[in-house]
């Protein structure tokens, strides 16, 4: 039925928009735009579990996918930061290259709290982060020329 690591990706699921409705409003920041980039992160991590092999989300499911794109933003948002500042010195010796590293982790992680995402090893977990970060840009920057041309 459910298995502890899908309790637990719904727990941080509910804790990221917990957190996300009741303090960023407070911080007067639009959750319209939170649902859009969440919803921009979502395409984004379908798109590259579809170019990458060693990435797979169980039958392509959207919900799945948000669920990632959830599980990545609140990991990011409360774990990378305390990852940064624990790996400093190693950080600055590798030119800030070991924040891929970090990227990478953070995927395997996620990749064991959702179930039915799945990441093949480190490799494919830093070409997903990389991959991710391409397609995410590149759907910001769709998103920003169609506010743009609205505006004019």
């Amino acid at each position: 039925m459910f298995s502890i690591r899908s309790c637990l990706a719904l727990e941080l699921t509910l804790l990221a928009f917990t957190i996300t409705f009741l303090i960023l409003p407070l911080q007067k920041i639009n959750d319209m735009k939170f649902l859009i980039q969440l919803v921009i992160s979502t395409l984004a991590v379908l798109i590259s579990s579809y170019i990458l092999p060693g990435v797979s989300i169980e039958n392509n499911s959207f919900l799945t996918a948000l669920v990632v794109a959830a599980v990545l933003s609140f990991l990011n948002a409360v774990i990378k930061p305390i990852m940064i500042v624990l790996t400093i010195p190693i950080t600055v010796v590798t030119l800030g290259l070991f924040l891929l590293v970090i990227n990478a982790l953070m995927i395997l992680l996620a990749a064991k709290i959702v179930d039915g995402f799945h990441v093949d090893g480190f490799w494919y977990a830093l070409l997903f982060s990389l991959i991710l970060s391409l397609t995410t840009s590149v759907l910001e920057g769709v998103k920003k020329r169609d506010e743009n041309e609205e505006g004019i």
